[in-house]
């Protein structure tokens, strides 16, 4: 009777663990392709961004007269920019997940700061409405405030430190 109650057991262990390998074979499969998705978007991104500079670049010259128009022009610029940080913020996340597959909060933290800066960069403060404003700046302080969090060690970091080195 023992050996015939320790087969279903052993069959749950063993269809347990292929379940497990097949759950991890994914993960990096999905993780895999999501690294070479935003690798070729940051690619593309930068070849655009250059283009787009270079054509302004022309443009600016014949039509930027004022110091309001270049900060437009540059404001721009440094928009692209911050999107290309962007994807590599994401790239480094991804390549962390992978490595551990451990989600790391700051760096998911750092990316929702770019991604505000960026899009206040973008707003036109002329047209848009106070309540818009201030929320954007209610943001951009959360986001800080989680930031600071995130980085302030915790009562078991001396424990996470040792059984990463361990």
């Amino acid at each position: 009777m023992g050996a015939s109650s320790d087969h279903p057991t052993r069959n749950l262990r063993g269809v347990r663990a292929v379940s497990e390998r097949l759950v991890h074979a994914s993960e990096i499969i999905v993780v895999t392709a999501a690294e070479l998705l935003v690798v070729v978007s940051i690619l593309l991104a930068t070849g655009v961004l250059f283009a787009i500079f270079i054509g302004g670049l022309r443009a600016s010259f014949r039509s930027s007269h004022s110091v309001d128009t270049l900060q437009i022009d540059v404001e721009k610029v440094f928009a692209g920019v911050l999107l290309l940080m962007l994807g590599l913020e994401l790239l480094k996340s991804l390549t962390n997940f992978f490595n551990g597959f451990r989600i790391q909060v700051e760096i998911i933290v750092g990316v929702a700061i770019i991604a505000v800066a960026r899009h206040i960069m973008l707003i036109d403060l002329e047209h848009t409405e106070w309540t818009t404003l201030m929320a954007a700046a209610a943001l951009v302080v959360a986001l800080a405030i989680s930031l600071a969090l995130v980085r302030q060690p915790g009562p078991h970091a001396d424990n996470d430190r040792q059984a990463e080195d361990g």
